[in-house]
């Protein structure tokens, strides 16, 4: 099972997420869909996304499953150090506060002090070379210290996700960077590796009704803006959604519900949103069920972007 990104409570969520879902033969959780509680914009999509990434064993397919979340609160000063370097990845809630940048800094470390050593050669993986996990970022947090030339010494891995080919990578690029003069301990550096692409079930073919009124050929006035969940595309989830919807005259469209998305309803949300905000050109008459076929498609980038930048307080 795929974890839900660490987030940091300046609110107060939901102790509880529950999903309905289903599981194909392959063991991929399929039709996902809330249940209720309280979601927070920043966070609470990520749990559902890292439903869609989780795998089930194989073999008979199932329906009607349930999975419930439970969040767990930890004061600052009692998070895992793994945990607060997994957020200062991806800060999605919110900038880490000063007092959790402390906690992360080695003992002793005299790395993290002000003027911090300037990199004058930072040297990256090949992150393409490298394995990467589908709907998973990958990250590898060196530790290393500098010697007075600007060259580390003792790199090492002090957490991660595991991933041995990117651990082995990140080491030796940083032995290869060189920074500013000056011998420095305790320093870190954080390297990863964006999620594989998780590729869209196979959408249904012919969701037309006999008795649709809705011309194919009718022209967008105002095109839907394509736009992706936000949790989905972080971990590189496709998706697509078949949503009906009925046109007056002067172009509005109304009556929008969604016939059917995958691996989750939130495309399908999305994809309404998307449909309501557009408009066609007007014509003489309204129409009818009319069906539109929305996909979502990771493009090259898309997801997590490879080692950028972390932000670092200053």
């Amino acid at each position: 099972m795929q974890q839900p990104f660490v987030s940091i409570g300046f609110a107060r969520p939901s102790p509880t997420q529950s999903y309905h879902f289903r599981i194909d033969e392959q063991g991929r959780p399929l039709s996902i869909a809330n249940n209720g509680g309280q979601r927070l914009a920043a966070t609470a999509d990520d749990v559902g996304a890292a439903l869609a990434a989780s795998r089930f064993a194989a073999g008979r397919a199932r329906t009607d499953c349930h999975l419930e979340y439970r969040s767990q609160a930890s004061p600052l000063d009692e998070a895992p150090v793994a945990d607060l370097m997994a957020y200062s990845l991806s800060p999605i809630s919110g900038a880490l506060p000063s007092a959790a940048w402390k906690r992360m800094a080695p003992a002793n470390s005299t790395c993290m002090a002000a003027p911090r050593p300037a990199p004058l050669n930072r040297q990256f993986p090949d992150f393409d070379a490298l394995p990467a996990t589908p709907g998973a970022r990958d990250w590898s947090m060196v530790g290393y210290d500098l010697d007075a030339k600007g060259r580390p010494i003792r790199a090492r891995i002090v957490e991660g996700t595991g991933n041995r080919a990117l651990d082995a990578a990140s080491i030796k690029a940083m032995n290869a960077s060189r920074f500013t003069g000056g011998a420095r301990t305790g320093c870190l550096y954080p390297y990863w590796r964006s999620p594989a692409t998780v590729a869209a079930p196979a959408p249904p073919a012919g969701q037309r009704s006999v008795d649709a009124s809705c011309a194919s050929d009718r022209p967008w006035a105002i095109a839907p803006r394509l736009t992706y969940p936000p949790a989905y595309r972080r971990r590189a989830i496709e998706g697509w959604a078949v949503v009906a919807y009925d046109v007056a005259p002067w172009g509005e469209t109304g009556n929008s519900r969604v016939i059917a998305s995958e691996p989750s309803a939130a495309f399908g949300e999305q994809a309404m949103q998307m449909i309501r905000a557009a408009r066609k050109v007007a014509s003489s008459s309204g129409a009818t069920g009319c069906i539109e076929l929305v996909r979502f498609v990771i493009g090259k980038e898309d997801g997590s972007h490879n080692g950028d930048t972390p932000a670092f307080p200053d």
